[in-house]
């Protein structure tokens, strides 16, 4: 049998997928675009990549080398973008620190990690002079401030960021090499246990971005990400790279605005400010927007909302609809870097009822995601908009496992897809809606009921500001339902006239009958991870014991 090879001369470039390379289109360059840090910085993308050349010859002095691992903590900022790039482009890893963590789960991560280095903002040196003695691999630090004042700490630096880079050459001649070497790190935020590593190579972060830029970059109008786009991220740049949407806008050279750290007035005027056309955020962050005073009189009719992170309620998408605002879900994990469905509205002339049915779907898969809705054995279940089973996936960006523990990653990749732990329908159209986690459907007697379709329906209710619904041990029913609401300010209800209202819903046929079950629990706030995501595990042992 003949073999067709791919020819090549000798002296044929093969193209490594590095993350230097995202940097080659010529409008990054553009010294007319800028890139803006709160009030502090403005600068050029010509100044830009000076700044990564910069930051490379800097680190290089210190002693950063291939294969070190180089940590950061610091709120969104210019400097963590030119980290994104400088530090995994000299062949160095980057950990990105969750800031969020309790002061002992940081040091694991750090240690675990194995970081050498550890690029610091100010504001969280006190975490680090609290573990500083038993922090084991770090050979130095570097202090990362908005301002050059003195601060009080023990700590050794190596200097300060922007004398750094000012003292820096400002040309770097970046290596090629292996496209499959590891380019950052950062820890699964767990609600129980210990954080989990998860890895991503050049090759994955350069194929995600790709595959984002398509997924985005297509729309006819709806969801569009464009080079006349104005971006800030409202997710933390810790959590799965902003979700590698800093790559992508900078891959389009398109004007971005770093925050810092997240405050409800400072957000609302940088977007009005600056005229900032994409963000994405989680629902809770979203939620902390609108209940700001300055929300209703700031012009947000521009502003398109990727949302991730957890479901998008429904009352939330019609209340930003109504604003103006272009409002839409994703999907991913912190193992799948992140990215794998979008819900973009392909039809037009659409109810309202119609837009966001499909804009608070899970969505469809983004180019090079093999994703199925699968049963125990791995067989795809119908694409009827009904059956339901667990959302698996392949795609060339996933995580290989678990830095330094193969139990749990032979269960993640178990029978060689990575298994996601959300459970979902599928319809006609390739949409895709979750409807739950495996381990927060609620089983009673033997039917499942979705508690994400009964919060979406709760927060229907005028009184409601938010809501999350957890199983609670019942010796008749096995579990039933518990929901914990918040209630919107100056309003009143009480579990009587929720109970009716959602009795409503099943009189209707749209929820099981068995939520007549439900114990309504007015609380004053919902326990949130640290990225902002309800905390159901948390909740459960909470109020199981109360």
């Amino acid at each position: 049998m003949t073999e067709n090879l791919i020819q090549r001369t000798m002296s044929a470039y093969t193209y490594p997928l590095l993350i230097k390379n995202l940097l080659n289109a010529p409008v990054v360059d553009d010294p007319q675009q800028q890139i803006v840090y709160r009030d502090q910085m403005r600068f050029s993308y010509a100044e830009f990549r000076q700044r990564v050349c910069r930051l490379a010859n800097a680190l290089s002095a210190i002693g950063v080398r291939a294969g070190d691992t180089v940590a950061v903590m610091d709120w969104d900022s210019h400097r963590y973008l030119e980290c994104f790039y400088a530090i995994p482009m000299l062949g160095a890893v980057l950990h990105t620190v969750n800031i969020r963590l309790s002061t002992e789960q940081i040091l694991f991560t750090i240690d675990h990690a194995e970081d050498d280095y550890i690029l610091v903002n100010e504001e969280f040196l006190p975490i680090l002079e609290q573990i500083k003695g038993r922090i084991d691999t770090v050979k130095g630090y570097v202090l990362l401030q908005d301002g050059r004042q003195a601060c009080e700490t023990s700590l050794t630096f190596e200097g300060e960021y922007e004398a750094l880079l000012d003292a820096a050459d400002d040309h770097f001649d970046f290596a090629d090499f292996d496209e499959n070497t590891r380019a950052t790190t950062f820890y699964t935020t767990g609600t129980t246990g210990l954080p989990k590593g998860v890895y991503f190579s050049h090759r994955q972060l350069v194929l995600h971005t790709l595959g984002t830029l398509a997924a985005l970059g297509t729309p006819a109008e709806q969801g569009r990400l464009h080079q006349r786009d104005v971006y800030m991220p409202i997710t933390p740049m810790f959590h799965v790279h902003a979700w590698g949407v800093p790559y992508v806008a900078t891959s389009l050279g398109i004007k971005q605005v770093y925050p810092g750290k997240y405050a409800p007035d400072s957000l609302l005027q940088l977007l009005a400010k600056e005229k900032v056309t994409f963000s994405h955020c989680v629902p809770t962050i979203l939620q902390m927007l609108m209940s700001h005073p300055s929300f209703a009189e700031t012009d947000l009719s521009n502003w398109k909302v990727l949302i991730g992170g957890a479901a998008l309620p429904q009352a939330m998408c019609r209340a930003a609809l109504r604003k103006g605002i272009d409002i839409f879900s994703g999907y991913g994990m912190s193992e799948t870097c992140p990215i794998l469905t979008i819900a973009h509205v392909a039809e037009d002339n659409l109810s309202e009822d119609e837009q966001v049915d499909i804009r608070c779907k899970t969505g469809r898969p983004v180019p090079l995601v093999d994703l199925r809705i699968a049963d125990e054995n791995l067989e795809e279940i119908s694409r009827d908009g009904e059956s339901v089973g667990e959302i698996v996936v392949r795609t060339p960006w996933l995580t290989q496992g678990y830095l330094k523990d193969q139990r749990n990653s032979e269960t993640l990749w178990r029978g060689g897809y990575l298994h996601t732990g959300d459970v979902a329908h599928r319809n006609k159209q390739n949409y895709i809606k979750i409807t739950d986690r495996i381990k927060d459907v609620i089983k009673v007697g033997g039917e499942w009921l979705s508690s994400l379709e009964l919060e979406d329906l709760l927060c229907t209710h005028p009184a409601v500001a938010e809501t999350a619904v957890i199983s609670l041990p019942d010796a008749k029913w096995g579990e039933k339902p518990m929901a914990l609401v918040v209630v919107k300010e100056d309003v009143e209800t009480d579990e009587k006239e929720l109970l009716a209202y959602i009795r409503g819903f099943v009189d209707k046929g749209i929820i099981s009958k068995q939520v007549v079950l439900l114990k309504i629990r007015f609380v004053e706030a919902i326990d949130k991870t640290s990225v902002g995501k309800v905390n159901k595990r948390a909740l459960r042992e909470k109020f199981q014991q109360s």
